[in-house]
């Protein structure tokens, strides 16, 4: 049974400022916590420049170069890479990094799909949080050997947004309709890696943002 917290009694009007002042605290932290659970809202995100849109069913965004805090894992499901990834990455920001400080929560959850060469190979997963503003010049080193900070060049992807709780085939199934879209306008793309991203937590049950990114491929310069 969980025990209700309870504070000393205030015997002076300076307690209770106090009290009071420590209670607000405490609820904005809260409530800013809950927000961000349930909306995604206040979360920073990587800077890109948007294209001009050439079709209605995906955008071509160039992002700018950056770093991200990241974790590499081998193994045949997309899903339960994720997980584990995520665990990885949530420990860092919560403090488990070598300056022991806490890390804002950004969006989105990226994460990067080396396939294996063949049917029974291992697919690597690069699971990956955007480093936060005021952390991009200097981010705190991790503290776990599993977990490096990515600097990331700029880069150009197609990107294809979908709702709901996304899983394994619901990626698989974007990613060939994005395929199909891209091959429709004849447009350059690198066939792996690619990437999907998600922007909500697990408690947001409406209006769900997922994506998955399909790299341009550069022209070669003469």
């Amino acid at each position: 049974m969980l025990r209700k917290q309870t504070y000393p009694k205030p015997n002076s009007d300076n307690q209770r400022f106090h009290l009071q002042t420590h209670l607000e605290h405490l609820a904005g932290a809260m409530l800013k916590a809950v927000g961000q659970a349930l909306f995604s809202a206040g979360l920073q995100h990587p800077k890109f420049t948007a294209q001009e849109k050439k079709a209605e069913d995906y955008e071509v965004r160039t992002y700018h170069a950056t770093k991200w805090i990241s974790t590499s894992l081998s193994g045949m499901q997309w899903d339960a890479a994720m997980n584990a990834g995520f665990r990885r990455l949530f420990n860092y920001i919560q403090g488990n990094n070598q300056s022991k400080v806490k890390v804002e929560m950004t969006a989105p959850v990226s994460c990067r799909v080396d396939p294996g060469s063949g049917p029974a190979c291992e697919t690597q997963f690069t699971v990956s949080f955007y480093i936060p503003e005021e952390h991009q010049a200097n981010p705190p080193a991790p503290a776990d050997p599993q977990v490096f900070v990515e600097h990331r060049k700029e880069f150009t992807a197609y990107v294809r947004t979908y709702g709901g709780f996304s899983n394994e085939k619901l990626k698989h199934e974007e990613l060939q309709k994005l395929v199909e879209s891209l091959k429709r306008d004849r447009a350059p793309y690198i066939d792996e890696p690619y990437y999907a991203a998600g922007y909500d937590s697990p408690f947001k049950l409406t209006n769900r943002r997922n994506e998955v990114w399909i790299l341009k491929k550069e022209e070669q310069k003469q």
